[in-house]
């Protein structure tokens, strides 16, 4: 190989036999195909145990689970994403639960907000139904609270969404 073919694979081109640059040609990710009525779950939490053990727990189900660290990427998720649940840990830096609460009422097909906590006492669960939260789970989760808490939150979610559908024409009409 002359010092030109060394040189453009060290600029991520390969070169061709004379030693003349073409471009490598990468293979595209695989874009994930997610089932249309599948349950996709956003877990926001400063804390990657939480992600693992929700990872444990839904991970031999067909749920799709996403994970954030803060509120701005899961936002940034929520926008790129069609997620029917959000976990979100109320001891959340920077920003908080209700930032987050907040900045869901901006989407068109919001997700239910399932607050999570170790501490999930009697206030913290009388200020999250108030500001409209769906729930609230103590951590550690216990795996059937959670499973149904999820599916119950998706289930009002996803029937929001097929109602809206089915007003489009109705109000279309009129």
């Amino acid at each position: 190989m002359c010092h030109g073919c060394v040189d453009a694979r060290f600029r991520g081109v390969e070169p061709c036999v004379v030693g003349q640059e073409m471009p490598v040609m990468k293979k595209q990710p695989a874009i994930e195909t997610i089932p249309e009525r599948a349950v996709t779950v956003l877990s926001v939490s400063p804390h990657q145990e939480d992600h693992s053990a929700l990872r444990g727990i839904f991970g031999h189900s067909r749920w799709a689970l996403y994970q954030a660290g803060h509120v701005a990427s899961a936002v940034a998720i929520l926008n790129e994403r069609e997620i029917g649940v959000v976990l979100c840990d109320r001891d959340l830096q920077p920003g908080t639960w209700i930032d987050l609460l907040e900045s869901l009422t901006l989407l068109p097909n919001a997700p239910p907000l399932i607050v999570t906590s170790r501490l999930a006492d009697d206030r913290l669960w009388s200020e999250a139904l108030n500001l409209g939260a769906y729930d609230v789970l103590a951590k550690p989760f216990d795996r059937r609270e959670l499973a149904r808490s999820v599916s119950l939150a998706w289930l009002h979610w996803r029937h929001r969404e097929d109602d809206a559908e089915r007003l489009k024409p109705m109000r279309a009409a009129s």
